[in-house]
């Protein structure tokens, strides 16, 4: 089987990337400075034959492995608090480490695929969302350090297909959600069940009205898996999520319903750049790949809901019963 190299290994997604790739029996390097990732996403699968862990940064020099035949990669904080706290960090890992991961799969003639991201299209004119789309990103603006960090990535790796024929492909990621999601880490999902869990006010920005598609981790990590190993694709973006929309609001009341929750929603201001419309056209990727999300949403929820009452130490809610006399 094949030695992959999975940078940003320990985050969200790309640690459900170990576990499959492990799982189809292939050997994983996972490379992380865990400045978003967690040690905990991948604790399980220490002493695994076929894992590696190095805690690195991408955007340094690295000690790379001598025998890769495909990269993963993932490094880079992904949600608006995070790069918002470390927007530095955030830009040169999707551009100085888009480089040396480049480097590497050129150097050793390794298969690369860029996780790129919605967030390149900003607040789309265009709806749904199609790979030709061009977007409507501010490069200076709150956003621009991810925004523009993953569209410049995205330029980067396609020079190096044009210039020196490296197999590169690029996958667009659109909201995704699951388990290992961080409580703290400010998206929707993740704060919603949160703060539903624990009583707290489910904050909505805005008026709800604005939309988001989401995809359940284990259809996206199936996803980059048909795109990466497939024969063909070189040299192609495809966008990756999941087409089924719906508003802000829709989320925070059918959240609140599988948490059991009686928290009230609490309307704050909206965020500067905030998209209004997130859904992707994914003709593409069905078209080449045969690819489509099949988690309904209620089940990933639910999965979801699960685990953060695990993380949090939340007992399920015991329901009352009257025995008649």
């Amino acid at each position: 089987m094949a030695n992959i190299v999975v940078t940003g290994g320990a985050g969200f997604i790309a640690s459900h990337l170990c576990d499959r790739l492990l799982a189809d029996g292939h050997s994983v390097v996972c490379i992380d400075n865990l400045c978003t990732g967690a040690r905990d996403n991948v604790a399980h699968l220490e002493g695994h034959p076929g894992f590696t862990f190095i805690e690195a940064d991408v955007s340094k020099p690295i000690d790379w492995p001598d025998q890769v035949d495909y990269v993963f990669h993932l490094a880079s904080p992904a949600s608006p608090v995070a790069y918002s706290r470390i927007p530095i960090e955030t830009a040169t890992a999707n551009a100085i480490g888009t480089h040396q991961a480049l480097e590497l799969s050129l150097r050793l003639g390794a298969r690369f695929l860029l996780s790129s991201t919605s967030e390149v299209y900003g607040d789309p004119l265009v709806h749904p969302q199609t790979e030709s789309y061009w977007g409507n990103v501010n490069p200076v603006g709150p956003r621009a350090c991810y925004d523009e960090g993953k569209r410049f990535a995205e330029a980067l790796a396609i020079s190096y297909f044009r210039a020196h024929s490296l197999d590169v492909r690029i996958v667009r990621i659109f909201n995704t959600y699951g388990p290992r999601s961080l409580p703290e880490d400010g998206r929707m999902v993740p704060n919603f069940i949160r703060q539903a869990l624990q009583g707290e006010p489910l904050t909505v920005y805005g008026d709800g009205s604005q939309t988001r598609s989401l995809c359940y981790v284990d259809d996206l990590v199936e996803g980059l898996t048909r795109v990466m190993f497939a024969s063909s694709g070189q040299g192609e973006v495809f966008n990756l999520g999941s087409p089924d929309e719906h508003t802000v609001k829709e989320y925070a009341l059918l959240i609140r319903d599988l948490c059991r929750s009686a928290s009230e929603i609490q309307w704050l201001p909206g965020r500067d750049e905030e998209p209004v419309r997130r859904r992707p056209d994914i003709t593409k990727i069905a078209k080449w790949f045969d690819w489509a999300p099949k988690t309904p949403l209620r089940q990933g929820l639910e999965s979801t809901v699960a685990w953060f009452r695990e993380r949090l130490s939340i007992p399920e809610p015991v329901h009352e019963t009257t025995t008649a006399e």
